[in-house]
């Protein structure tokens, strides 16, 4: 009888309530809101699915991101091995690879000028650095969480990784993911901010078409042009401009279906469940992590209003051929930034179709984005 009592009172310390802490209920709470945002409401649930998961996971068995030094069997937790893909810059790389295997730059291509707008949204970027810098952050944190402004999770999390700031990565990650599923919310205000009705109503003249040739050979000139300026985007650039060359090249289907299909799923899903494992309590609850969701949220106020404001300026030396509503696109959440533009510019007049004129800045903005984070890396490394 007293070999049973012991065996179940044994069994009862090993539930996860005598195990977790305040801290742990609240992360466990965080991660229910965000598949309630993920499945009720539908903001990016490819993203916040995985990584709300992970959240939970960690939280109830923190030992599911056991290094495996730190374990008594020398193993390690499963989402241990598939975090340091994450560090090493494994799953942000072949994430670019899905995106160029599945992006058009036909926009951005029948009007270079949405290169500007891509570029000015950038300017939240450098404006979170500073401010970072501000707030007690060394020089390389703030790199890292500065990148946040450009609403692009994967580049945060190269340069996180890249930078050595693994600490910090999580926070990061979560925050520029978080940013990327409530751009509906937090670009709007701004946008409609900083234009008239009349600017919100401009209808754009429709695009030029592009040719199959001209779309081959933008993937290797900007591949050429960008790595020899900075080498340090290779690793980005270079994934984005191979998926975009299979897809444009037409020779090879089978390689274009298995990056924008399987392979980017399948990432997707490894990538976003480890971040997610990353923000146990200990590491996510403290004033750091406060520091970079503030600092993220206004890096990418920033970006979307240096965006929007450059459109402006190219509206008028344009005569209102331009609306300004598409430079709010130039930050590189794709496709979610240039779905706003057409939402705030429908809303303004029902007939206004600006969405293929938004991709150009936004596909502009994941260039953008990476040259920023390769900037970044050829200063401090």
């Amino acid at each position: 009888m007293d070999y049973v009592i012991e065996t179940l009172d044994n069994l009862l310390h090993q539930t996860a309530f005598f195990n977790l802490t305040v801290g742990n209920y609240a992360m466990i709470l965080v991660a229910c809101v965000f598949l309630y945002l993920a499945i009720k409401k539908d903001y990016e649930p490819l993203l916040l699915v995985p990584i709300a998961f992970g959240m939970l996971l960690v939280n109830i068995y923190p030992d599911i991101m056991l290094a495996p030094e730190d374990s008594e069997n020398g193993v390690g937790g499963l989402l241990y091995y598939f975090y340091i893909l994450d560090e090493w810059s494994i799953f942000p790389s072949l994430i670019f690879l899905g995106v160029g295997a599945m992006t058009d730059f036909g926009p951005l291509i029948a009007n270079p000028r949405s290169f500007m707008l891509g570029a000015a949204a950038q300017f939240g970027i450098y404006v979170a650095y500073f401010l970072a810098i501000f707030m007690g952050f060394n020089d390389m944190a703030a790199a890292a969480i500065s990148i946040i402004g450009g609403a692009d999770g994967p580049t945060s999390i190269f340069l996180a990784g890249k930078l050595g700031q693994s600490e910090l990565m999580g926070p990061i990650a979560v925050a520029a993911y978080s940013y990327m599923s409530l751009v509906p919310i937090i670009q709007p205000p701004v946008m409609k901010l900083l234009t008239t009705k009349e600017e919100r109503q401009i209808k754009m003249e429709q695009l030029r078409p592009v040719t199959k040739l001209e779309k081959i050979l933008f993937p290797i000139i900007v591949t050429i042009v960008v790595c020899l300026i900075l080498p340090t985007t290779a690793p980005l650039v270079g994934m984005l401009m191979l998926g975009n060359l299979f897809r444009e090249s037409g020779v090879v289907k089978q390689l274009t279906e298995t990056a924008s299909n399987a392979l980017m799923y399948i990432v997707v899903i490894l990538l976003g469940t480890s971040v997610g494992a990353s923000t146990s309590a200990e590491a996510f609850l403290n004033w750091d992590t406060i520091k970079i969701v503030i600092l993220g949220l206004v890096a990418f106020i920033f970006g979307t209003a240096a965006g929007v404001v450059i459109g402006k300026l190219m509206c008028k030396i344009t005569k209102g051929k331009i609306n300004p509503l598409i430079g709010s696109a130039g930050v590189s959440a794709v496709p979610m930034a240039a779905r706003v533009s057409q939402k705030v510019g429908s809303e303004a007049d029902p007939t206004n179709f600006l969405l293929m004129h938004a991709m150009g800045p936004n596909v502009a903005g994941v260039i953008g984005t990476a040259v920023a984070a390769g900037t970044f890396m050829a200063i401090f490394l």
